[in-house]
């Protein structure tokens, strides 16, 4: 009845090293899944996609990217995504595909694959390992419960209007040494854990999302505060070390002072 594209390559480290990997995925992976709702017919086809496709902000903007905010992305991950964005617009023009969009500020909270910061940092943490700061530590990306993605998401399936791209963000922005200085107080831990490496290419200084449509057309509202939900996050990674640590060395990324942009970075 309905498809949701959960499906992405989403590392933006790892993207630029590998963007075809990207580009295959999120751009004709994207058409593969529309071409198959066409012919078979769903009820809706909702996509999910991501803040970065509208470029960055400067970190003292008083704005923040709305759901006409023009597509400026800035890496290859951020390219791909948008690309796989224009597809599903073009289906749902072109074919009548039910369609719906998401575009979401970083997602966190249990289960989440080791390689993502906070995961990073509360592995290495708790393992006694250096947490890598890029060095423009003060770089801020806005937060949002996976929860309350997921409330969202059904939100738009069951309520949103077809052809319609809503913003979800919770307003509350981080930067990545306030991160790292959260994880390190929740586990008990002092500053000298943290590390400075250098910045990844085009790295992104702030998104901010204004999800005043969503709110406003179909009620929805985030329900996890951020000091709530990362204290949370970093007991379950403290708790769940069966779950995350079989899963270390399956990040093809190397990331820190050795880190090699040409593609020397990969396992």
């Amino acid at each position: 009845d309905v498809v949701v594209n959960f499906a992405a390559e989403s590392h933006n480290s790892l993207a630029i090293l590998r963007p075809g990997d990207f580009f295959a995925t999120n751009v004709t992976g994207t058409q593969g899944l529309l071409e198959a709702v066409r012919r078979v017919g769903v009820s809706r086809f909702h996509h999910i996609s991501t803040c970065e496709v509208y470029g960055d902000l400067s970190l003292d903007a008083d704005e923040a990217f709305t759901e006409d905010s023009p597509y400026l992305p800035r890496t290859p991950y951020n390219a791909a995504k948008a690309g796989g964005d224009h597809v599903v617009r073009a289906y749902g023009l072109t074919y009548d595909v039910p369609v719906t969009i998401t575009n979401c500020s970083n997602n966190y909270g249990p289960f989440q694959f080791p390689e993502k910061v906070i995961p990073l940092f509360t592995t290495r943490a708790l393992a006694g390992e250096p947490l890598p700061l890029y060095a423009s530590t003060k770089n801020r990306r806005e937060w949002l419960h996976v929860s309350d993605h997921a409330t969202a998401i059904d939100r738009v399936i069951h309520h949103g209007r077809v052809g319609e791209t809503y913003n979800v963000g919770s307003g509350t922005e981080v930067d990545i040494e306030g991160i790292a200085d959260t994880v390190l107080g929740a586990l008990g831990l002092g500053p000298e854990l943290k590390t400075i490496v250098p910045d990844r290419p085009s790295h992104d200084r702030r998104y901010l999302l204004d999800s005043t449509k969503l709110r406003s057309e179909l009620g929805w509202a985030p329900a996890v505060e951020w000091s709530d939900g990362i204290a949370d996050t970093v007991a379950w990674y403290r708790a769940n070390e069966a779950w995350w640590r079989p899963l270390l060395g399956r990040s093809p990324v190397i990331e820190g002072a050795g880190a090699d942009w040409s593609g020397g970075g990969v396992r």
